[in-house]
């Protein structure tokens, strides 16, 4: 199973393992949302054979572009130094298994040649250590956000469970009864203010919006329950470089917007 932790939020990791576990499924994470989140106190990334973390522009560290794996599997490991294109200068990496593991590996497995270059590594390093410090400004800035929105009729903004430390970089809500119509008012409302909000259910993907219905390279799916959530889901990246006050202002503006849109529908 390959699982997508979106937005910075973690299933009931400890559900999901015992079904995989009883059925003898392996799991990779695809961690690109939730670098330094953690389930019960174990890291995301580590619940598999392994974790695949984005370094790209709006992930949690930044390095333009890039990522990296981690696993505690030496054969997985062994296979994907040899295709990230190590040629057969394996010994040198400097977090790689023993080189016995490379024995049959490094003759049975293409070089693909996608290695990180060191300057990316270096950018990387520094932000490794400020991570779990920028996690709790995070979650601070959401946080407030979220219990302003919780206030507001026809809003609902999920509560997330005690056994997750999630990393709040993002922002959801939903307005579960609210037509399409209010819901383009609701987003052209905020942005006339300066807040930009993504929403899952227009017709056309705008930026990080894309879902199943625009995916013309796969097999169209029926998904109404899916589709139901998408149709009332609103999105919003919160930047460190807003401030408390800031947060504070843009959900007043998100409130205003809210209440405008709905007060028009209800016309």
């Amino acid at each position: 199973m390959l699982l997508s932790n979106m937005r910075g939020h973690l299933c009931d990791m400890d559900a999901l393992m015992a079904v995989l576990n009883r059925h003898g499924v392996p799991l990779i994470e695809d961690c690109a949302h939730t670098m330094g989140a953690s389930w019960n106190g174990r890291k995301s990334g580590s619940f598999g054979i392994a974790g695949c973390f984005s370094t790209q522009t709006y992930k949690h560290m930044n390095s333009g572009e890039g990522g990296f794996l981690t696993s505690n599997d030496p054969e997985f490991m062994a296979r994907a130094i040899m295709l990230s294109g190590s040629y057969m200068l394996y010994d040198r990496h400097g977090a790689g298994p023993s080189p016995d593991v490379f024995k049959d590996i490094r003759l049975d497995t293409p070089n693909m040649s996608g290695r990180m270059d060191n300057l990316r590594a270096a950018i990387l390093l520094p932000q490794l250590a400020t991570l779990e410090t920028n996690i709790d400004r995070w979650n601070d800035r959401h946080d407030l956000i979220a219990n302003r929105l919780r206030a507001v009729a026809g809003v609902y903004v999920p509560n997330r469970p005690p056994q997750e430390r999630y990393v709040g970089s993002s922002f959801q809500f939903l307005m579960p009864d609210a037509s399409a119509e209010t819901l383009q008012q609701v987003v052209a409302g905020a942005k006339a203010l300066g807040v930009e909000l993504k929403w899952f259910g227009a017709d056309s993907p705008v930026g990080f919006t894309s879902n199943h219905q625009s995916w013309r390279y796969v097999t169209p799916q029926d998904l109404p329950k899916t589709d139901a959530i998408l149709a009332g889901l609103l999105d919003m990246r919160i930047p460190l470089t807003l401030s408390l006050e800031d947060c504070a202002h843009v959900a007043d503006i998100i409130v205003h917007a809210v209440g405008q849109a709905l007060q028009k529908g209800a016309a």
